[in-house]
């Protein structure tokens, strides 16, 4: 299968979100990344402010028809990726070149982050919602959901882990072979502690010659940091479709060690480069910001060290152990 892959999604001039945060790990792994920006921001919206634009799904056609009259879509690219997508038309216009891509070589995998939200409210128009079910959903190899938007997506709140098997199974019957769930918070568990959230895997299996199944499973849990750190969905989405690319090499839990050990190590640096920044700025993280000019310091401390991390991008660190779940 082709390294080549097409990226949908946002781009910041400032930071590391959307292609920003996703095309350098892939092209650290090996990948050629095509990328179309589904905005163009000065900055990420955590700031409060920013400016740019958006690009309407007529011109995301014309884009890709022009690649497409060059040989340069389906002979070449062997992945799609997207993310944040804020609107109804584009949204269908990436649904109509993943069918299209897919029409000409079955073979595309197509990795959906479909980014809804997080921590109990939306971040796109709630109709987009019933687009992804009907019509994204079925299309995708890859999904790569938060537990907001896994539960947004199948109805089903996650308390526990027999949740999270539940959700996994309405979104397989989808038709999605592989799903990634990026964090989840239980309620209470005892394998969980307060300060750590949990990495869910469910691959599904069938059968050559029958309709049977099987669904793997794997979870594992890291380290909670204080504070919020945006983009870390938009690298999950990236390492995971480089770690899943070959199925023949690794294991499901292998692959979600290793993810897991990158993403603590990329998280872990940032929250680290925030505390000396803003210490040398005599602003404390751990309170409330006294006005709005050191809200955004805080805020800008936390760009991901994307670059800074690439020998962990490279060279996973295997810090956390993946469990085998058995379906109930």
């Amino acid at each position: 299968m082709s390294k080549r892959v097409l990226s949908i999604q946002s781009h910041v001039v400032s930071g590391y979100v959307g292609n920003k945060a996703a095309a350098f790990p892939l092209q650290l792994l090996g990948f050629d990344v095509d990328v179309i920006n589904s905005v163009q921001f000065s900055n990420h919206t955590g700031y409060g402010s920013w400016e740019g634009e958006v690009l309407q799904g007529d011109m995301l056609l014309k884009l890709v028809d022009g690649m497409d009259k060059n040989g340069l879509l389906t002979d070449e690219t062997g992945h799609i990726l997207t993310g944040y997508i804020g609107s109804e038309s584009f949204l269908r216009a990436v649904v109509t070149i993943v069918r299209q891509m897919k029409a000409a070589n079955p073979q595309v995998r197509y990795v959906c982050d479909p980014v809804l939200g997080d921590t109990g409210r939306f971040y796109v128009p709630q109709q987009l919602l019933k687009v992804y079910i009907d019509e994204v959903i079925p299309l995708a190899d890859v999904l790569t959901p938060n537990q907001f938007e896994v539960e947004q997506l199948t109805g089903v709140r996650i308390d526990s882990i027999d949740d999270v098997q539940r959700a996994c199974c309405i979104l397989h019957n989808f038709g999605v072979p592989s799903v990634l769930i990026t964090s989840i918070v239980f309620p209470t568990n005892a394998q969980q502690s307060q300060d750590s959230m949990g990495i869910f895997a469910s691959k599904r299996f069938h059968g050559i010659e029958t309709e049977s199944y099987e669904d793997e499973q794997r979870i594992l849990y890291v380290p909670k940091l204080p504070g919020q750190f945006t983009g870390t969905g938009d690298i999950v989405a990236a390492l995971w479709l480089a770690l899943t690319a070959n199925s023949s090499v690794s294991s499901l839990g292998q692959k979600l060690e290793q993810l897991a050990g990158t993403m603590n190590a990329i998280v872990a640096r940032t929250y680290q480069a925030s505390l000396e920044k803003l210490q040398k700025q005599g602003i404390s993280s751990l309170e409330e910001p006294k006005d709005e000019a050191a809200r955004k310091k805080i805020v800008r401390s936390r760009e991901m060290q994307l670059v800074q991390s690439a020998s962990d991008i490279l060279n996973p660190p295997i810090s956390f152990k993946a469990t085998k779940i058995i379906k109930r």
